[in-house]
């Protein structure tokens, strides 16, 4: 069993933590403009579309960009790559680059919005008023004031994320046929391989924890007003 986890953890980690990775990247600056442009078409429309991919079940999600990506316009692969290296995962961005960002975009619906109301509250602060009041540039009061204090919740987030990294994707690597943890444990699930079981949903709780630990540490470096005790 431990050969079985020792051969797969890191694919499952290079997928989920990749596609975590691109919803921050993107939900940050997206979350500050909705929040300075809010009301507005702009954000109207990111909020559409946001709502509508949240609400969007996981599996209907790939089978569109599948279809549309790679069988109508045949861009990227319909199945990720299945070799057994890391390094050769890591470099077969054709097969890799469609369940990414389907992953991501799933994510980046939820962050977007998280994002978006803490930067709302943060631009009601006093210090980003003065700021304003001071004549400072908007971009340099959203990006020097704003961003770090709005990215505080956003840790959080991150923190609790931390589970997917390892404990894998399940529906996306059933879907894309990707041989992680996810695939592993559907399988398992068919075949009724409890001690598989049992040791994926421990790696679960266990990361569960720690995420929730690191998000702790991590929000005490960010932000210097909170000590624990």
């Amino acid at each position: 069993m431990a050969a079985l986890f020792n051969e797969r953890w890191a694919r499952s980690l290079y997928l989920s933590g990749m596609g975590i990775l691109v919803a921050v990247l993107i939900a940050i600056p997206l979350g500050i403009y909705q929040a300075a442009r809010r009301n507005t078409l702009g954000d109207q429309a990111v909020t559409t579309v946001a709502f509508t991919t949240y609400a969007m079940p996981d599996f209907f999600l790939y089978l569109i960009a599948i279809q549309v990506f790679a069988i109508s316009l045949p861009i990227f692969g319909f199945e990720a790559s299945q070799s057994t290296s890391i390094l050769a995962v890591i470099g077969d961005w054709r097969d890799m680059a469609l369940p990414i960002f389907c992953i991501a975009l799933l994510v980046l619906a939820g962050y977007s919005r998280y994002m978006r109301s803490s930067a709302m509250e943060t631009l009601a602060q006093d210090y980003i008023k003065t700021a304003r009041a001071k004549g400072l540039p908007e971009r340099l009061v959203l990006f020097r004031h704003l961003l770090r204090n709005a990215c505080l919740p956003m840790i959080t987030l991150i923190g609790l994320s931390i589970p997917a990294l390892l404990a894998g994707n399940l529906v996306a690597e059933f879907v894309f046929n990707y041989p992680g943890l996810g695939l592993l444990f559907y399988n398992s699930l068919s075949n009724e391989d409890y001690p598989v079981l049992i040791a994926y949903t421990l790696i679960a709780a266990v990361l569960t924890v720690l995420g929730d630990l690191l998000a702790d540490i991590a929000l005490t470096i960010a932000d210097p007003r909170i000590r624990l005790s």
